[in-house]
This record gives C-alpha cells, structure tokens and sequence, in this order.
C-alpha cells in the first residue's frame, strides 16, 4: 500500500499521524497519507520566501521547457510518488478507486492536465497579453512601446485548498510555477493524486524542490495555508463563495451554475442543438463547475427537456473500470441521500416536472458509496426554485423564459452559452455582468479555451501593475 508523506520544500517529512484513503465501493485502504497540523504548516510558511528565490534563479524560458517535460512525464512515464512508483495505469486506478470517478474520465482529467502544462507559454502570452515574462522575474521592463511597465509579485507563494470531486481543476494552480510563485498545496483526502504526481514531475523535470510544500492534514492545516499566505485558492461550496467574497487575497472556486440560453430566432430548431446541451449536462458524471445547470428558452422549453431526458434519463450505474461507464459515484453516501432529498423538495414545488421519471430510481444505495442517475426537470418559470440550483450529478433544469428576461433573471453563470444570431442579444449578452466565460453559439459549456481566464485572471492576482518611473542619475553623483 503506497504512503504518501508531507513535502516540507521539498523535503519528505516522517509524520507521526496518518489517515487511510479508502475505495470507494469496498472501503478497503488503499494508501496511507501523513498528515501535519497547522503549527508546522505555519513555521514553514514563515520561510515561505525562499520558494521564490529558488524559482528566481531559473530563468522562466527553462522554466517553461520544464513545464513541458513535466506534462509528459505526468502524463506518460513511471514517477516516484511517496514511497513507490507509480506508472500511469496506477494513478488512474489509484484516482478512480478513491473518488469514484470512472477511469476513462480519470485518463480525461490527467490529459487535460497535460495538455494546459505542455501549452503553458501559449497561455501565459495570452493571459499577460504578450508580457515579456522577464517583466514579472525583475518586477518592470520596457513593454515594447517605449514604455516602462512594472507588475509587483503580491506573495511568494500561492496557497491551495484542493478538493476531491474533479481532477480538472488542478490546471488552475499550474501556472504559478512558469511565473516563479511557489506553491503551498493541500492536497484534496480522496484526491491526493494528482499534486503528488504532478509535483513528482516537476520536480523530475528540473523545477527546485524548495518550491513545493503538499500539505495533508485537516482543517487547521488549510486554515493555516489561508491566513499565512498573501495569495490563495480555494475550492469548495456556494457557502465557501460567499465567505471569501470581497477577499481580494483569496481566490474562492465553487458552483458554476453554468446554463445555455437559446435564443429565440433558433429555438424552433432546437433538435441541431441536442448534443451541445447532452454534452455540457452529462461530460464528466456532471462533476464540474462548466456542466451546464440549467437550460433556458422562450418555447419548446417541455420538448426540450424530454428529448435530454430520453437521452440520457436511461444512464445507469457502470462499474468503473467500464469504457462507457458515465456515473460517478458519491463516496459519502449521506452526500446522496442529502441531495436527493433537496431534489425532492424542488420537485414538490408547482410548475415543476420530473421529466425523466419513466427512468427508474434515482438514488442507487450501496454498502460504502451511492449514485444519483441523470435528471432532467421542466419548470415552467424562472421562478421556481430549482431554476436557480446546481447539484453535483448530471442534474439539469430547463426552464421557460422569455427571452427579453434571461438575461436579468438567470443569476450568476461561470459558462454562459448564448446559442444565437441575434446581434442585440449577442450584444446584450456580452453586457452581462452575471456571466463569467461567454461562448456565443452551439458550444458545449465544459469545453474549455484555456488561452481565456477562468474566474479571473491568475495573473491579475498573483501580480499588481503599478507606476514604475526611471530617471537618469546626474553624472555627479556617481563620482
């Protein structure tokens, strides 16, 4: 059984407790990860400087060449991870017995990991919009217009509280390193994986060890990351949102709450786009935060639904190991249960429709894990309560709305898909202060252009713009 130890800059640390990661479906241990506090979490933190002057003495083009070979060596070869080696056949095994993910979607996450490391410079142009990177190692440059330009690394380290239910998030905190930030990680109970294996990487690509501290441990050890570091990222509920909104020192990930509005002069020929919306609602078991929620339109909004319902209302528990398997399971059975109930609740209110309750059962009990199967529910306005939900299975509501509402009444959206032709609805749309990533036209919700911010731009947190002015120095004063 593989141990995982905590990383104190790049130095293995012997702990003296140590929690068990069990699978998921059997309960049976499959690792032992040691755990710190938040005592020893902070004493390390108080030399957390010395992350970036080890990143600081490698220049950021090796940086990225590192970056690249990281993603390969992530990707495709046997690393050292704990005490064993890992080949890439255990670490999908690994993950997938721990989070009950399926592995194919296991494989999914790690080459989207891959894939955002191996095109870092691609990103970072695009992010600091063609900033010479050296401009952020010096703190100024000439912007290339004969202009001085300055951007101050707020913190020399970005802190991380990483989470358990989808792998894909940890393209997030990747570009910290290329950036010569150091990273404090706490890694997610049931998905200690991919930091370790990703930090194994960097570290067998070149990047210093002193740049790295992985963290396992319980709420004081995060508390710990969260109050002692300048910069953090935080994944977590609507709750963990509202408690850090306004933060300009935290970085809070939670619901997306992602939807597709159709727009009216399309929305009669809403069958060319049933695979967009199956697609956002179904990819990755409806884990992540780019799964679309809901799905608005003026009309056909009843046909709408029960053409997604056919689709994928019939889904069924697979196991993992299945190729088609699309059902994540919940490792907390009471996770279920709970959501369950809460989808009950939305269903008793009037104007709502479970649309796929011809299905079968929806809630599928296990001795050590549980399932929720896809569901799809009509409500006739956006004023039924579960026009505003998003739950953590392939759950949807399709709601009917006028067009000239949308707008004002879907809320806060990370994904907006505006499936139109309409200019001023385009325009209207692009206006919109509620949604995050914008696609205009048929694109799924989970597809990803990662040269685009994602809540927020990274650089923009990590690094403040400021005046920097420099003048000649009289000839006097350097006799």
């Amino acid at each position: 059984m593989i141990t995982l130890n905590p990383l104190r800059w790049g130095k293995q640390y012997e702990s003296l407790e140590f929690n068990d990661v069990v699978h998921f479906d059997t309960g049976e241990p499959i690792a032992r990860i040691g755990t710190v506090g938040g005592g020893i979490v902070g004493r390390d933190l108080r030399v957390a400087h010395k992350a970036r002057e080890a990143l600081l003495e490698v220049p950021t083009n090796e940086l990225l060449q590192m970056c690249r070979k990281a993603a390969e060596l992530f990707e495709k070869e046997t690393l050292t991870v704990g005490d064993s080696q890992q080949t890439v056949d255990d670490f999908i095994h690994q993950q997938s017995a721990s989070t009950g993910l399926p592995e194919h979607m296991c494989q999914s996450n790690m080459a989207k990991n891959s894939f955002v490391l191996s095109n870092m410079e691609q990103i970072l142009d695009c992010l600091t919009r063609g900033l010479d990177l050296s401009i952020l190692s010096k703190g100024y440059g000439e912007e290339g217009r004969g202009v001085t330009v300055s951007y101050q690394a707020q913190t020399p380290i970005l802190g991380a509280i990483l989470p358990n239910n989808s792998p894909g998030v940890h393209t997030l905190w990747l570009p910290a390193i290329p950036m010569q930030i150091g990273l404090a990680l706490k890694p997610g109970s049931q998905e200690p994986w991919t930091p370790y294996r990703m930090v194994s990487a960097f570290i067998e690509a070149g990047v210093p060890s002193a740049a790295f501290g992985l963290y396992p441990g319980g709420h004081d050890a995060g508390g710990a990351i969260m109050a002692k570091t300048a910069r953090s990222m935080i994944f977590g509920s609507a709750q963990t949102i509202a408690q850090h909104a306004g933060n300009p020192k935290v970085q809070p990930h939670g619901p997306g709450f992602s939807k597709i509005l159709l727009g009216d002069d399309i929305v009669d020929d809403w069958e060319m786009f049933l695979d967009v919306m199956v697609e956002s609602v179904l990819s990755n078991s409806g884990r992540s935060c780019i799964n679309c929620s809901g799905i608005w339109a003026s009309r056909h909004t009843r046909e709408i639904a029960a053409a997604i319902a056919e689709r994928i209302g019939p889904v069924d528990v697979r196991p993992p190991s299945d190729p088609e398997a699309q059902l994540a399971a919940f490792t907390v059975p009471a996770m279920a249960t709970g959501t369950y109930a809460m989808v009950q609740q939305d269903l008793a209110e009037s104007g709502v429709t479970d649309m796929t309750a011809e299905y079968g059962e929806k809630l599928i009990e296990r001795d050590h894990c549980a399932y929720l199967r896809p569901m799809v529910v009509h409500a006739d306005s956006p004023d039924r309560g579960v026009a505003a939900k998003e739950y953590m299975f392939p759950f949807v509501s399709v709601v009917e709305c006028p067009q000239d509402q949308m707008l004002s009444r879907i809320g806060t959206s990370l994904i907006g898909t505006v499936i139109t032709s309409d200019e001023k609805f385009i325009q209207a749309a692009s206006r919109c202060v509620d949604i995050d990533r914008l696609n205009i036209g048929p694109l799924p919700t989970n597809r990803l252009n990662w040269l685009q911010p994602h809540e927020g731009n990274i650089i923009e947190f990590l690094f403040a713009n400021r005046a920097y002015q420099i003048a000649p120095m009289p000839a006097t004063a350097n006799v």
